[in-house]
């Protein structure tokens, strides 16, 4: 079982494996930075953050209940979805850069970061293998410690898109394309080891 600080630290960990991935949130956060918001990357975290406190009250007053009994099978089921996702931003992190998309956005931050993140369908994938786990595995301990892993993977939110906001507003490289792919190699890596340890956890607790 996990305590505050490692359930945190994990949700952080896991957080920026999906912040630092390219993605419409992500294009979201650097178009309205261009307009010199570098305060964009919050506003854009914030709307991300509604959706997912919809999804997590749902999965702490209805899902969980059904679901608890039977938290090793979804683990297993959530290992293998990160291996797969780990895998794919393995792949992705060759061609992986920091760029904004050429068409204008109309909507404010905070709509654009609550849209973007409903309409991309991995958003909902994660949520319904990875994100559902975790949040489980935290209730275990207490609505407190599912909390914790939700303030944790909001922090890494919160802290990238306002590393990028603020970068692209004041029209500066955050880093290098080779040094961006990297970061994205080995945020795919981690993903794949967890996901091997979440798989071996009915052997390791079994």
């Amino acid at each position: 079982m996990y305590d505050i600080p490692q359930i945190f630290l994990l949700g952080l960990a896991i957080g920026f494996t999906g912040a630092l991935a390219p993605g419409p949130t992500l294009v979201a956060t650097i178009n309205a930075s261009l307009k010199g918001d570098w305060t964009a990357g919050l506003r854009i975290t914030f709307g991300h953050m509604i959706a997912e406190t919809a999804i997590f009250l749902l999965i702490v007053l209805g899902f969980a209940t059904i679901a608890l009994p039977y938290t090793s099978v979804i683990a297993v089921v959530g290992g293998a979805a990160l291996v797969v996702f780990g895998t794919m931003t393995v792949s992705g992190s060759r061609t992986a850069v920091l760029r904004a998309a050429p068409e204008e956005q109309a909507s404010g931050p905070v709509v654009a970061g609550l849209m973007t993140s409903v309409a991309n369908p991995y958003f909902w994938i994660w949520w319904l293998t990875i994100g559902s786990v975790m949040v489980l595995q935290g209730l275990e301990g207490g609505i407190i410690l599912a909390g914790a892993f939700m303030i944790g993977h909001w922090s890494a939110d919160a802290s990238w898109y306002l590393v990028v906001s603020t970068g692209f507003s004041k029209g500066k490289t955050i880093f290098p394309d080779s040094v961006y792919r990297k970061a994205i190699l080995c945020c795919g890596a981690f993903l794949i080891l967890f996901g091997v340890y979440y798989l071996l956890t009915p052997v390791l607790h079994g």
